[in-house]
């Protein structure tokens, strides 16, 4: 099953918009979505390991839609004692601005509009004499993104983000595959059936990198020593961990 992918072919949340009913509506059901179909999941398997109690840690979330991932992320730290900062981007203003309204009781998360290319020094941070390469984030994330992107500017996504961590890399996406494309059409055509929430999936859904994919765009960012894992529900994901990064 060949990946399809045209880029000019926006899916429907990445197009400059105004906060609307329907994009709000679209970002609640991703919400919904990344609960029950595993993108939660995976994410608090990797936070098991990487953020020990009474611990601290900075953390980047890139393209963080409305803001899920953070709150969970903070839910979970604040269980075990964890001091955790988030700086959550995104490049759609009115998203970030979605994302602000549902994190009001969140102040551990900073959100902002910005691009993952352009993402330098968060703003007020001194670095302290560091290299511009020697960013202070101990765990940079990226889910559900990579497969927006054609597979070379995924290759200059996943050295952007290796560069921003000087600990931890997690990057989990879909996995294709012709069951999971079939499920998507399933879904939404019952359950999720928004015009947003569908056009979008069943486009993720066809633009998807393979098991195989992810590993060559991985390698051909130069990566090495990485991980590399299925998960249910058509997820995988690459990670780098602070003893095994090169």
């Amino acid at each position: 099953m060949k990946r399809q992918f045209d880029p000019a072919l926006l899916e429907l949340m990445d197009r400059p918009q105004p906060v609307t009913p329907e994009l709000e509506h679209d970002l609640a059901n991703l919400r919904s979505f990344n609960r029950w179909f595993g993108s939660h999941r995976l994410v608090r398997h990797f936070l098991r390991r990487w953020l020990r109690p009474n611990g601290k840690a900075r953390i980047l979330d890139v393209a963080t839609g409305s803001g899920d991932i953070p709150r969970l992320i903070v839910d979970h730290a604040r269980k075990q004692n964890v001091s955790v900062h988030i700086d959550a981007i995104d490049q759609q203003e009115s998203t970030i601005g979605i994302a602000r309204g549902l994190s009001g009781a969140y102040p551990e998360i900073s959100f902002y509009c910005a691009d993952l290319f352009e993402w330098n020094v968060p703003p007020g941070l001194k670095l302290d004499g560091l290299k511009p390469s020697s960013f202070p984030y101990d765990i940079v994330l990226c889910s559900l993104t990579l497969h927006h992107f054609s597979s070379d500017d995924a290759v200059g996504v996943l050295r952007k983000i290796r560069e921003l961590s000087r600990s931890c890399v997690l990057v989990a996406d879909l996995r294709r595959a012709r069951w999971l494309t079939l499920a998507i059409y399933f879904v939404t055509g019952t359950f999720y059936r928004d015009e947003m929430t569908k056009t979008d999936a069943r486009l993720s859904a066809a633009r998807a990198f393979s098991f195989v994919e992810m590993r060559k765009l991985a390698e051909r960012a130069g990566w090495r020593n990485f991980g590399h894992q299925k998960f249910a529900v058509g997820r995988q994901a690459i990670w780098i961990e602070s003893s095994s990064r090169a």
